[in-house]
């Protein structure tokens, strides 16, 4: 029997939506050749989901704990914003926007046909709105036809259709518009398949459809074209990321930044890469793009306004054939702050950066493993919170034929020193015995301000407070950072050290650089220093010495 489009709905749909996914993954993973042939299409927007997801269900248990029911408006736009901070890739990313341009229809609490009709049209455009270069034969193209079919069906409204026959029509609309995609796309004709992210997106309406009519159905989407189409006469054909010298990186963060600076990133970005694509509103977007230079595209989300959840990969050895190519090892690093996300990409590491307060999952961990497109990983943690979580994305990882190496890295900085080492050409088993060495051999420090009154190891700290912290314990008490950097340092260089590594955060006081190399120069003898920028989100200061 059919259903209303209701919060329940919706909370059905996120449910029925991550099991069709879940099932597609790999399938959709396999074809994934534009705009890059890096085979995570199907895993990212596997992901994306997943968070919408978490986010509805989250909804309905705070509207539980509080002894109300949620509306739909509370549903959709909660499925909205989990896919939003979630989004991952291209595909999630638009995906993300999809449902956002939903929302902005459905929030209005109507969940009729013609109210859906509306919202799949709105989805649509909104898609077309966020994408900067939009190209016919993709998910954007799927999207239109879902939302023209529904136009179609909804024209029956008065003579008594609902909202679950007009999510069945744009479902039908979308699965016959996929088909048609190897005609429009050059490189899915050569290579006999369908869009990728179209193939996801009919796995979505297909399990709105579901949710709607109580008919649940499991028909894989067809991912294969009737007949490879080699020349493709009339389709789209300018693609550069066809070309194996296209951007290096994938870099996404999510953004908290008004409209004009919104705008002005647009400009900045749309001239660094391609892929790129910007979703969101109302202060938060989440921000996707192909560049060379992934600090420069860090870079102009700094000067727009707040970035964070940075990532970025390295497409490294991706061919843009119908699969990507593997290399024999890789390093997965996770790290605090864009400046060293930055600095681990340029090193030719995946970074996954995070904020303060927010540890990535297991599955994150796994999905980066992934994405490194290696037979062999090193996976260094860089926190002794994070042991078991990076050990259950390692063993997940090695079910999947990977052999991965977990580096007992504590710090950021341990891990600085662990990359520093890491060499690709010796054997498997020494690379893991001198990065672990090396990390080892560096002890940390880091310092941080004191939210609170709090006992600590050095005495009672206030508000405010500066606290010098060594391998984990407060050791330093002060009200002027600068000092305490210095106290921090005498410290640990008086059991002696070659090398003193300053990561200096965004709250880092002017000339703290310079007047903590100053005192290492004056003090410690035969000790060099090295510094760098850590960026938003990281520690004011963190120490390292080798």
């Amino acid at each position: 029997m059919p259903y209303p489009l209701d919060a329940a709905a919706v909370r059905s749909w996120c449910g029925l939506a991550l099991e069709a996914l879940g099932r597609e993954r790999e399938r959709i993973d396999a074809i994934n050749v534009y705009p890059v042939a890096d085979g995570d299409t199907g895993t990212n927007l596997y992901l994306t989901l997943e968070s919408a997801t978490r986010a509805v269900e989250a909804a309905f248990d705070g509207h539980t704990s509080a002894g109300t029911a949620p509306c739909l408006a509370d549903a959709i736009g909660a499925m909205a914003h989990g896919a939003l901070i979630g989004a991952r890739g291209n595909s999630g990313t638009i995906v993300a926007q999809l449902l956002r341009g939903m929302t902005e229809v459905l929030a209005a609490g109507d969940g009729s046909a013609d109210a859906l009709r509306q919202a799949l049209r709105r989805a649509a455009a909104s898609t077309y709105e966020a994408v900067a270069h939009p190209v016919e034969g993709t998910v954007l193209t799927v999207a239109t036809a879902a939302a023209d079919a529904a136009e179609q069906a909804a024209a029956g409204a008065a003579r008594g259709v609902g909202a679950a026959e007009v999510a069945r029509a744009a479902h039908e609309g979308a699965r016959i518009a996929l088909q048609a995609t190897p005609g429009q796309l050059a490189v899915l004709g050569r290579a006999g398949v369908v869009d990728a992210g179209g193939c996801g997106l009919v796995a979505l309406l297909g399990a709105l459809a579901d949710a709607l009519s109580g008919e649940v159905s499991a028909t894989p989407v067809a991912v294969r074209a009737d007949a490879p189409l080699p020349e493709a006469a009339g389709c789209e054909v300018a693609d550069r990321r066809g070309d194996p010298e296209g951007p290096a990186f994938e870099v996404i963060y999510l953004l908290e930044a008004g409209d004009a600076a919104v705008a002005r990133l647009r400009t900045r970005l749309d001239g660094l890469g391609d892929s790129l694509v910007v979703v969101g509103g109302d202060g938060l977007w989440n921000v996707h793009v192909h560049v060379d230079d992934a600090g420069a595209a860090v870079e102009a989300g700094i000067e727009a306004g707040r970035p964070y959840r940075v990532r970025i990969t390295h497409f490294g050895g991706v061919t843009r054939a119908e699969e990507p190519a593997m290399t024999a090892r890789a390093v997965v690093a996770v790290v605090p702050g864009a400046g060293l996300a930055g600095l681990c990409a340029e090193a030719g590491a995946t970074p996954v950066a995070v904020r303060p307060g927010e540890p990535p999952a297991s599955g994150e961990l796994v999905q980066a493993i992934r994405q490194a497109h290696a037979r062999e990983v090193m996976l260094l943690p860089n926190d002794a919170d994070l042991r078991h979580t990076a050990a259950a994305a390692a063993e997940q990882a090695r079910t999947e034929g990977v052999r991965v190496a977990l580096i007992p890295t504590r710090s950021a900085v341990q891990g600085i020193a662990a990359l520093a080492v890491h060499e690709p050409g010796r054997s498997f088993d020494e690379d893991v015995v001198a990065m672990t060495a090396a990390a080892g051999a560096t002890r940390y420090a880091e310092l941080a301000v004191a939210e609170r009154q709090s006992w600590t190891m050095a005495g009672v700290c206030q508000a405010g407070d500066v606290l010098g912290l060594i391998d984990g314990d407060v050791v330093v008490i002060g009200s002027d950072l600068t000092r305490i950097a210095m106290a921090v340092l005498d410290r640990m260089l008086s059991a002696g050290g070659e090398m003193v590594t300053l990561v200096l955060g965004a709250d880092a006081p002017d000339g703290l650089a310079e007047r903590l190399e100053r005192h290492v120069r004056e003090r410690h003898l035969a000790v060099d220093t090295v510094v760098y920028d850590g960026g938003q989100h990281a520690a004011p200061l963190l120490i390292g010495v080798e």
